[in-house]
């Protein structure tokens, strides 16, 4: 029944579709669509999702799958998740005996069912620090907020929690509900003795306590970890306590691919071309409430290539708006370098008096906010300015350091006219002669050129492509059929082709439902995603005719190189003085010579 069900919701969802609420697609044909791979950094689009078969397929690092493989890759699901997922973005009703149960668990191994023990109980720990956030205990949490400025319809929104400054009462709460295996993983709880992969082995208790929580969520908007505030910057016994403590690494989250915020604002980003990026979930949060949506945060962690990648799929235009102190502006720097590799227009903010965006939004209003970012600054603007204020003087070392400071990121910016751009305008601000860095800009030119690896030609003939094509039709095809017999019968004919392995593997067994998985190579894979990558002509014959003429074509070359071998064959026996053996080559070649003579 899950089987069944799953192939369901594969036949009726639209893969482009899906695949297009993740990353922005282009039509390149009649049903292909091309963009930027999200399992790979890359500048040109080399990721094809093929509407007819349902497929997708990366010619650069050769990923490939159905709908399902794909919403699991970017959301990190279980299959029977992923089914479940892709059912309700396609509005498919899910069965009354709800997919994924303890059959599925069966089916598709004991991990599905962890991880889906895990997003439970995280939605259950959420819903708990939501009611103790209501509690008489947590009155100067809910006065914390207040001075913060969180309004209740934040608090909903963000599902903003408390936890108790109790040890136990959270574990016994969820104990009947959760197998040990689950809160042991769940990041949500610690122990005195800990396993070698860093779980908890003792006896449990809460990890967070006396503070204020923040739920993460996924892209999906299911909650997979938490940021916790500490209330008192001491605990019990006088000893420091970290103002944050988050969730560690587990099965669900990892903090480096995730991006605060993005379940609530990638339609807006989309939508507007544009991302703000901020540091704190607190800026982001009141950035958001405030009216401005297309607003993500790195959560206090350093930002990432996953994450840009992950940016890029909605959009490829950034304002950063990171803390304007020392460690704000160093991170701003490494985000500028992080995008600005990854092909992004990138603008930076820095809110006037010093202020961080969730106080410039509480005492300057949201109008001044949106002033800010329209006036954002080129990021080579600011940077020239940061290696001002970095070097100060116009002593040759001050100048030496600055060029040293922005060489990397004029070299980085991929567009040729815009590093060119930025070049001569960091020569003309920090007065240094423009022809050096134009030479230090060749060298890198140089460098970049050698390091790109030659494009091989390409080995497969039009010949192979169509009955490539042919060959993963469904079963009873008449031209699927044609290219079947015909190459089972004659196997000879397809030898020395580059698609030998894939053509004898096709014509041999009906093609599987994702017809890559028929090649065994990454090689043999993204020759048949080329061959499918092809939109007809109205001006084509039919294909059962192309594939006539393709047949045609591969005996007659079979032929001319038989005739060829017999030449060189008989040469040979007429020197070693063989009678008999040149005889029989001879008939051969005969018989050969007359069928090229009426094909």
């Amino acid at each position: 029944m899950a089987d069944d069900f799953a192939q369901l919701v594969k036949q009726q969802a639209d893969i482009v579709r899906i695949v297009g609420e993740y990353l922005k697609l282009r039509k390149t044909g009649a049903q292909n669509y091309t963009g930027l791979c999200p399992f790979h950094k890359e500048k040109t689009g080399s990721f094809s999702v093929n509407a007819t078969h349902g497929y997708y397929y990366c010619f650069g690092c050769h990923e490939k799958g159905d709908v399902f493989n794909f919403v699991m890759k970017m959301e990190g699901l279980s299959f029977p998740e992923a089914v479940r997922a892709v059912a309700t973005k396609a509005g498919i009703a899910l069965p009354k005996r709800e997919f994924g149960s303890a059959e599925e668990e069966r089916a598709y191994g004991e991990q599905a069912g962890l991880r889906r023990q895990l997003i439970d109980l995280h939605e259950a720990a959420t819903q708990y620090f939501e009611a103790q956030l209501k509690a008489p205990e947590a009155a100067r949490a809910r006065e914390y907020l207040a001075g913060r400025g969180v309004l209740a319809e934040t608090i909903r929104t963000y599902r903003i929690g408390y936890a108790p400054d109790d040890y136990n009462r959270m574990r016994e709460a969820l104990k009947p509900r959760f197998s040990e295996e689950a809160m042991r993983a769940s990041g949500l709880f610690s122990s005195k003795d800990k396993s070698d992969d860093g779980l908890p082995t003792g006896e449990l208790y809460a990890r967070f306590r006396k503070r204020i929580l923040f739920p993460i969520a996924n892209e999906g908007g299911k909650v997979i970890a938490f940021t916790a505030r500490a209330l008192d910057a001491t605990d019990e016994k006088g000893r420091e306590v970290a103002k944050y403590l988050n969730s560690p690494e587990t099965a669900l989250y990892t903090k480096g691919n995730v991006l605060f915020n993005l379940d609530k604002a990638k339609s807006e980003m989309r939508k507007n071309d544009f991302a703000v990026l901020v540091e704190g979930q607190m800026d982001c949060i009141s950035v958001y409430m405030a009216g401005i949506h297309n607003v993500v945060a790195t959560s206090g962690t350093a930002f990432t290539e996953t994450q840009v990648r992950l940016l890029g799929r909605f959009t490829k235009r950034v304002i950063v708006n990171f803390d304007p102190d020392t460690a704000g502006a160093t991170a701003a720097e490494k985000s500028i370098a992080l995008l600005t590799e990854g092909d992004f227009d990138v603008k930076l903010v820095t809110l006037e008096g010093g202020l961080d965006p969730d106080r410039f939004v509480r005492e300057r209003g949201i109008q001044a906010y949106g002033a800010a970012l329209r006036a954002a600054k080129r990021h080579s603007e600011y940077l020239i300015e940061r290696a001002q204020q970095l070097f100060a003087g116009h002593s040759a070392e001050a100048k030496v350091a600055a060029m040293n400071f922005l060489l990397p990121h004029i070299r980085q910016t991929t567009h040729p006219i815009k590093r060119a751009q930025f070049a001569e305008d960091a020569a003309n601000k920090l007065g240094i002669d423009s022809a050096l860095l134009r030479q230090e800009l060749k060298q890198a030119a140089a460098q970049r050129m050698a390091s790109v690896p030659a494009q091989r030609a390409e080995p497969m003939t039009e010949t192979e492509r169509v009955l490539l094509r042919a060959l993963v039709l469904p079963e009873g095809d008449p031209a699927r059929a044609l290219a079947a017999r015909a190459l089972a019968e004659n196997a000879a004919w397809t030898a020395d082709l580059a698609t030998a392995d894939l053509l004898d593997a096709l014509a041999n067994a009906p093609a599987p439902p994702n017809p890559l998985d028929a090649a065994a190579t990454d090689e043999a894979r993204g020759h048949l995603a080329r061959a499918l990558d092809y939109s007809p002509r109205a001006s084509d014959p039919p294909l059962a005719e192309q594939v006539v003429g393709a047949l045609y074509t591969l005996e007659h070359s079979r032929l001319e190189r038989r005739q060829r071998e017999l030449r060189s064959q008989i040469a040979e026996a007429d020197r070693r003085g063989d009678q008999a053996m040149l005889t029989q080559l001879i008939a051969e070649k005969l018989d050969v010579d007359r069928k090229i003579r009426n094909h």
